[in-house]
Order: structure tokens, then C-alpha cells, then sequence
């Protein structure tokens, strides 16, 4: 038995706030909004994909933000994208350094914690 990989990624959020996920993940990450199958829509939340790249945002009714587990998204210029997430209202804040990666930290707009990251 083998993992051959990743799949997606859930993350958690308050119902009701869908638009609010599309202004961050579609918007301001450029990713993609992909359809939910009919039978999951009716549970609330979205999801969003690039390239191989999927998170799932699903409702939860006793929602706590993810601050320490969080994704580590690859980006090709991690200073354009901490500049339009700044002037958007999102904070970036750096981390230890790791050798290979420029990287900073966002808070998704319920809290979660999201890494963003640029190789060498």
C-alpha cells in the first residue's frame, strides 16, 4: 500500500460567509472556484482549486480557526502577492527561516492560518 498523494486540503469556516472565502481565495490568491457536486452544495462552504493545488472550505457550526495547522501554498512572487494581500487588509508576517524558501504567514479572513512560500 502506497500513498500516492495528496488529494485536497479542508479547511474550516462560519456559515454564511462563502463571499467572503471567494474575495480571499479566488480573488486575492488567484485560485479557481470549482464546482461543489449537488449533493454537497446544500452543506455550505466552497471550494477552490490551481493546478494541483485544492482547498475545501466546509461549514462548521462550531467553528475555531486553524492557527497553528495550517497549508503551505508555493507562490512564484511571494512579495507581489504579501503586497496585494497587505493593502487588502491581510497582515503577512514572516517565520523562521527555512533553508530554500523566502516564506510568510496570512491569516485567512476566519483565522486560518495559511503559509505562503517562494523557492530560491
Amino acid at each position: 500500500m502506497t500513498i500516492l498523494g495528496l488529494d485536497h486540503i479542508q479547511l474550516a469556516m462560519p456559515a454564511g460567509q462563502e463571499d467572503t472565502a471567494r474575495t480571499f481565495y479566488r480573488d486575492l490568491l488567484g485560485m479557481q472556484e470549482v464546482e461543489k457536486p449537488p449533493h454537497l452544495v446544500v452543506r455550505g462552504g466552497c471550494w477552490f482549486g490551481h493546478g494541483g493545488i485544492k482547498i475545501h472550505l466546509g461549514i462548521d457550526p462550531n467553528f475555531t480557526p486553524a492557527r497553528k495547522a495550517h497549508p503551505g501554498l508555493l507562490v512564484d512572487d511571494l512579495a507581489r502577492l504579501c503586497s496585494a494581500l497587505e493593502a487588502a487588509g491581510f497582515e503577512t508576517v514572516s517565520g523562521q527561516p527555512l533553508e530554500g524558501y523566502a516564506r510568510r504567514y496570512v491569516s485567512d479572513p476566519f483565522g486560518n492560518r495559511i503559509e505562503l512560500m517562494q523557492a530560491d
